[in-house]
């Protein structure tokens, strides 16, 4: 297998986690016989500090003739001014629609040996299994018009919620795929009781549900799935979901993993090119101190080698790495009660497993 990565790495501590995902895939190649060609390219607040555009276009056009692309994170506190029309996060936003995907995937990942760092109960932890989609491209993160006026001296912001059939369609389609090869349950959420687009949501929800008999379908609200799945996550299998419902509902999941820097994302659509990434921001807190986590960013990378590159068996290889580093007790910062080891050692681990494949 011979293929072109581009590695964005980002802002804060992207660059870092990203490193360590590149050393996994690194090792893959080298073990499994691949080759992969490795091409980074600045993005977000890394590009506007070269006074550059957030997404540029050498960084655009090398992602649309790339197999795949590994993402870090993006956002630096120097560009956070809030009335700015230009913010690092704009780069991703772009990107996503440049390369045309719209279903982000989110499974959380469960380590029983890390139940001491999560709220949980041992037994709340039991057989949790969540696959979290986002709808990626539609809703409140795009919708037009998005603007703030001045309306008889008082500061007004509109944001628009607007969904089209085919957006809603194409998402839910993907859940139920996916929810084939799992426990054939797919929950998707709404706020149908209140809002129009959710009312939609849920029609076309019913009409993709009866393409797949095969798959059960329920409906949730959005305030009852948020207290349901940090009471009985167990209980879920695919949870599918519009764009800013997704974003928060995952984060909340993550606590199953322990940190936010545990949870990889895939985001696929319709064409060849997907983009992967974990699903934590920046953390210019911690930047450059060498303690963020990268399993997030590793697990993004095993992520990559299936959906992209069909490498399911190295897929495989690195969860296990993965799973068997957290077994002997390899700790980040974020994930640990007592001692912890550096980005890069948690690297060298998971790699040192990887090499026993």
């Amino acid at each position: 297998m011979e293929a072109k990565i581009v590695i964005l790495p980002g802002d804060g501590i992207g660059a870092e986690v990203v490193a360590e995902a590149q050393r996994v895939l690194e090792s893959i190649a080298s073990i499994f016989g691949h080759s992969f060609a490795f091409e980074d390219h600045l993005f977000g607040g890394s590009a506007m500090d070269q006074g550059l555009e957030p997404l540029p276009d050498t960084t655009r056009d090398a992602c649309l003739s790339a197999s795949a692309v590994l993402l870090g994170a993006v956002g630096n506190p120097k560009w956070d001014d809030l009335t700015a029309k230009t913010r690092p996060e704009n780069a991703t936003l772009e990107l996503r629609t440049e390369l045309g995907v719209y279903a982000n995937l989110r499974p959380i990942p469960v380590y029983p040996e890390l139940i001491e760092v999560t709220p949980f109960k041992r037994q709340n932890i039991k057989g949790v299994d969540l696959l979290i989609i986002r709808e990626l491209t539609g809703g409140l993160h795009y919708g037009k018009p998005s603007y703030r006026a001045v309306v008889n001296g008082q500061r007004h912001a509109i944001d628009t919620l607007r969904y089209s059939e085919e957006e809603i369609r194409r998402v839910l389609a993907v859940a139920f795929r996916l929810a084939k090869d799992r426990r054939c349950l797919v929950t998707s959420v709404d706020k149908a009781n209140i809002m129009e687009s959710s009312r939609l949501w849920r029609q076309i929800a019913n009409e993709v549900h009866a393409e797949h008999p095969d798959v059960q379908l329920e409906h949730k609200y959005v305030d009852v799935a948020a207290l349901h799945l940090v009471q009985a996550g167990a209980k879920y299998d695919v949870v599918v979901t519009e764009n800013m419902f997704g974003d928060i509902l995952s984060e909340a999941a993550s606590a199953y993993s322990g940190s936010l820097g545990m949870v990889p994302s895939a985001s696929i659509g319709d064409g060849d090119i997907m983009l992967y990434e974990p699903i934590h921001g920046s953390a210019p807190d911690i930047a450059g101190k060498g303690i963020a986590n990268p399993i997030g960013a590793i697990l993004s990378a095993a992520m990559l080698l299936d959906y992209s590159l069909g490498l399911k068996l190295e897929s495989d290889a690195v969860h296990q790495a993965v799973a068997d580093a957290i077994a002997s007790g390899a700790r980040t910062a974020d994930i640990s009660t007592a001692s912890h080891m550096s980005t890069t050692q948690m690297g060298n681990t998971v790699i040192k497993y990887l090499e026993k494949y």
